[in-house]
């Protein structure tokens, strides 16, 4: 045999032997654990991919490493077997249709689960109380789906869940009380639902809470100094705001489409609290003059909405900059703050509503043209608007430009109506 047959046979044994001993490490692999296997099947047998999704096509049980084949899952080494520690179940892609079907309560035989994701899609049924007993558990999110019943309440056992989303789904019942005392608890949206009842006090140091567009009712309840981000939009919610004062950290603050009422805490009109959104409530009173230390100095993107309310008063400077303020349909009187007008023709001020109230005067400057980018109304107040301040109304402002004469008069000396 010459030289050159016998260096390629030696070549071939030497990658016959190293392909057998790649495959006998990976013989040697650590295996799913049989309980985690038989939960997946159980969670495949109650799910399908709506046509156009390809999800589950990669949960073939033949396979001997689901956790290196199965789309969605992630494993850790657990006592010598690998375990379930996170859970995917859909891909979120935007043309993905999602899954179908009922979460199964064998959820719960992952006890290694630390994260449980359902992405959106047309999953039915009840979430399974079962998953209370997941203590491992940090995130929970089952958003846009059509799941029902209520928040069960054995998710107050979940001493380690930082995230609970479960917005956009049709959920019914009441918060149970001890999911807002989860110590680890930071994140809490369940938006979108038709959950109802009064709010449980929050003694966890939350960071997050959106309860917007619920049925919830009755007054606030007490919220810890911690919470950032804070909406309750669109529940039947009502009576006063005087607990927000205390909270110094805010940045997003959504109460909108309430029964609000009673003044506006001085507090919360800063510029750190740069979403302010307290529209169509029964909230009264005026806007507070700016704080000794404060200046107004609003940035980009900054939103104050305070319109359809009761509020009074003369207009103060301590909103002069927001990016976006809507001031209409509320009940203020005099001059507006030359400060405003600076903001408007410097362009700080992109959208500033003021029609709907008994404003007497808008000083702008003779022949000096608004930039393009501003949105100003300034109709159906007690003067005769300047034609800027026409352009840009909605047409909910409607067609008159200024009050009838008789409705400033009887205001001005006293009278509500209007």
């Amino acid at each position: 045999m010459d030289q050159p047959v016998r260096s390629l046979l030696f070549l071939f044994l030497l990658l016959l032997l190293a392909s057998l001993s790649l495959q006998q490490q990976h013989d040697q692999l650590p295996k799913l654990s049989t309980i985690d296997v038989d939960a997946l099947k159980a969670v495949k047998a109650s799910l399908t991919d709506i046509p156009g999704s390809t999800f589950f096509s990669t949960w073939d049980f033949t396979s001997p490493h689901p956790c290196s084949s199965f789309s969605g899952l992630t494993c850790s080494l657990v006592s010598y077997s690998l375990r379930v520690t996170a859970l995917s179940l859909g891909t979120g892609l935007s043309g993905s249709p999602g899954i179908a079907g009922t979460l199964s309560p064998s959820l719960s035989q992952l006890t290694e689960l630390t994260q449980l994701v359902l992405f959106p899609g047309l999953v039915t049924g009840p979430i399974p109380p079962q998953l209370g007993r997941l203590s491992k558990l940090r995130v929970i999110s089952l958003t846009n789906n059509r799941l029902t019943g209520p928040v069960p309440a054995s998710f107050s056992a979940l001493k380690n869940l930082h995230t609970l989303d479960l917005s956009y789904n049709q959920l019914t019942g009441t918060v149970p009380p001890g999911l807002t005392e989860l110590p680890c608890l930071k994140v809490l949206i369940l938006a979108y639902n038709a959950l109802s009842g009064r709010l449980p006090a929050v003694s966890t140091q939350l960071l997050h809470l959106d309860l917007k567009m619920n049925r919830f009712n009755g007054q606030l309840p007490s919220l810890p100094s911690s919470i950032r981000y804070l909406s309750v939009s669109g529940n039947t919610m009502w009576g006063p705001l005087n607990g927000l004062s205390s909270l110094s950290e805010l940045v997003y603050l959504d109460m909108s489409m309430n029964q609000f009422s009673g003044p506006i805490p001085a507090p919360l009109f800063k510029p750190t609290l740069s979403s302010l959104l307290l529209q169509r409530n029964n909230l009264s009173g005026g806007v507070p003059p700016p704080g000794p230390s404060e200046s107004p100095s609003y940035g980009e993107g900054s939103i104050v909405d305070l319109s359809h309310n009761f509020l009074t008063g003369e207009l103060s400077t301590v909103l002069a900059g927001v990016e976006s303020l809507y001031l209409n349909n509320n009940r203020l009187i005099g001059r507006v703050p030359e400060e405003y007008v600076k903001s408007v023709y410097d362009g700080s001020t992109k959208t500033l509503y003021v029609q709907h109230n008994f404003i007497t005067g808008f000083p702008l400057e003779a022949g000096v043209a608004l930039p393009d980018t501003v949105s100003l109304c300034l109709s159906y107040n007690c003067m005769v608007p300047p034609s800027v301040g026409l352009a840009a109304c909605p047409a909910s402002a409607g067609s008159q430009v200024s009050r009838p004469a008789w409705q400033c008069s009887m205001f001005n000396n006293g009278s509500s109506q209007g």
